[in-house]
């Protein structure tokens, strides 16, 4: 009995820690309650299925305005790859959930691009912010961020209709000008959420497979112990 005690308080103990730290999910539901609100992800880098060891990057983007048929936002971009991998990060792009009819944006990534296929095996997304003023989203131009520099910049999403809220979600960057990765040149980075500040919380909390094997192991647990007061009858 004393056993089976510790057992289901190390089981409480650890579903509280896991319960603090929730994962968040890889896509962002948008609403006017948001406004403020700013979302962090890093970026991998990958070539024809192999991922490229230090070819990194990191955006934020920040909901600034809500109206019936547009969404706006403040972005930062910022080139992560480190040595001995050099890049230059010409675009990024995400899709979006209902789909966009037009787009526009300012700073380091002024140019748009609607439902463009992106490199590497990725296909069509909805959107893409770029460097140059060029007829896809795969690349092109000189400009863009070199490795450790910032760039930023506001963007805006317009829609047909009004919309109640707006996901976004399939987060990818296009690395150009690669050296010190053998052979590739060029290449693509899917992000990961990995923080949110401002007026919320954000993001969407899933569980972790640890969480749920902890609660499935206190149900049975707890059957046990019921089955041990249980009395006996003749």
């Amino acid at each position: 009995m004393i056993a089976a005690r510790q057992f289901l308080a190390a089981i409480a103990l650890a579903g509280a820690t896991f319960a603090a730290t929730p994962a968040l999910a890889d896509a962002i539901t948008l609403d006017g309650s948001k406004v403020g609100t700013s979302y962090t992800l890093n970026y991998n880098g990958f070539s024809d299925g192999t991922t490229i060891d230090g070819l990194t990057a990191q955006t934020t983007f920040t909901l600034t305005g809500v109206t019936g048929t547009s969404y706006t936002f403040s972005y930062s971009v910022k080139n992560t790859t480190s040595d001995p991998v050099d890049s230059r990060v010409s675009s990024f792009g995400f899709n979006t959930d209902p789909n966009i009819s037009s787009a526009s944006s300012t700073g380091a990534f002024a140019y748009t691009t609607l439902n463009s296929t992106y490199p590497n095996g990725i296909g069509q997304i909805d959107v893409c912010f770029k460097d140059a003023n060029t007829g896809s989203c795969a690349g092109g131009g000189n400009g863009g961020l070199v490795d450790g520099v910032s760039g930023s910049g506001t963007m805006s999403l317009n829609f047909s209709k009004p919309i109640t809220s707006l996901t976004l979600s399939d987060f990818f960057v296009r690395y150009q000008s690669v050296a010190g990765a053998g052979n590739v040149t060029s290449a693509s980075g899917a992000g990961s959420l990995t923080s949110t500040g401002g007026s919320t919380s954000g993001g969407t909390p899933v569980p972790e497979p640890d969480m749920l094997a902890l609660l499935g192991a206190g149900l049975v647990a707890g059957a046990l112990l019921r089955r041990r007061k249980a009395p006996a009858f003749a």
